[in-house]
């Protein structure tokens, strides 16, 4: 295994830059350090796992690991705190990474202030409109962050096209996701889209397109990435979802049965509802969505979920796509043994069950 210590290299990059962004908006005003430290706080933690398939995808092809991969690298990382800001807002989420979400925490700084002040406009709203400026300035940074790198404009070029896909791709399947929770009903062909494009190009395939681009890789090595990748992340989305159904919150960083509380109709959900018994189904129709779910009620939600085979479904999935990716893998003509041992390991930590 290469001996290099990527979740540190992607804080230390991504301090720097906040760094320079943090004395940048300094001159604008000194009201922007709550926007710099609530990223600092953003970008700490996590389990840096676009970064890595990036900087793998780029040792996959053959790249010099002595030049900046690694700031590059955590461009994805910046990308995914800008998701994560965005996200936790349209689902009204308060905890992130154990910690208040990005919309809470500014809530109650204002809340703050206008006590000590006794005056200032709605802490809610403030919230909120401060995180969606947060997510912003998260995306604008992403692409500086790419494109302060360190790589030359060739490479840089080449990265281009899967940069803008991404993110492309995710808002897409953020939208879909928000489609699909709107509508009421679960379809399993749209939960499958969902976990395609929000999760599964975003997580695994396209970190792992952009990385293979800066360092040269050939349309062959592309293909076969995407064979690993897409599977693969389709699997990690597929635990994500059990977890976020039935995961220890000291692990996820989210109170239990969130997804439940919020109507995620996530692929787990749509192969309940289309294999629950009648009554299961009234009963499931009745808590599904409920924001004041109580323990009890959740648990209930659980007990459909298991006993309509959803859980199972699930895993049995997830244990398929794995194999196929790591099939996939086996197959592929990377340039460096270490990268095909680094992304064999990647897969099994990515779809673990305490993932």
């Amino acid at each position: 295994m290469d001996d290099v210590d990527i979740p540190a290299g992607i804080q230390q990059a991504l301090s720097e830059f906040l760094d320079r962004q943090e004395e940048r908006l300094a001159a604008i005003g000194p009201e922007l350090t709550e926007q710099v430290r609530a990223a600092r706080d953003a970008t700490s933690g996590g389990k840096r796992l676009r970064p890595s398939f990036c900087y793998w995808g780029y040792r996959a092809a053959g790249g010099d690991p002595a030049l900046p991969i690694l700031p590059a690298a955590a461009s994805l990382e910046m990308l995914h705190v800008s998701a994560l800001v965005h996200d936790d807002v349209m689902d009204s989420s308060d905890v992130r990474r154990g910690a208040p979400a990005a919309h809470r925490r500014f809530e109650a700084l204002q809340r703050e202030r206008a006590g000590k002040t006794g005056r200032g406009g709605d802490p809610v709203g403030f919230g909120v409109g401060a995180a969606i400026l947060l997510g912003d300035l998260c995306l604008i940074w992403a692409d500086e962050l790419l494109h302060t790198s360190g790589f030359d404009a060739a490479a840089l070029a080449r990265a281009e096209q899967y940069f803008d896909a991404v993110r492309v791709e995710v808002t897409a399947g953020q939208y879909l996701d928000l489609v699909a929770q709107a509508s009421g009903e679960s379809d399993m062909d749209l939960a499958l889209r969902v976990l395609r494009y929000k999760s599964a190009t975003y997580t695994v395939e396209r970190p792992l397109h952009i990385g293979a681009a800066l360092a040269g890789g050939d349309a062959r090595l592309t293909a076969s990435l995407s064979g690993y990748g897409l599977p693969l992340g389709e699997a990690f989305q597929l635990r994500d979802d059990l977890l976020g159904v039935f995961g220890d919150p000291a692990l996820t960083g989210k109170p239990a049965g969130d997804d439940l509380r919020e109507g995620k109709r996530t692929v787990l959900i749509a192969y309940a509802v289309d294999h629950a018994s009648e009554i299961q189904l009234t009963e499931f129709n009745r808590l599904f969505g409920r924001p004041d779910l109580d323990d009890d009620e959740i648990q209930l939600l659980r007990e459909i979920l298991q006993d309509s085979r959803a859980v199972q479904a699930c895993e049995e999935l997830i244990t398929d796509r794995t194999e196929d990716a790591l099939d996939a893998l086996d197959r592929a003509p990377l340039a460096d043994d270490t990268a095909r041992k680094a992304l064999t390991d990647l897969a099994i930590a990515a779809t673990s069950r305490n993932v």
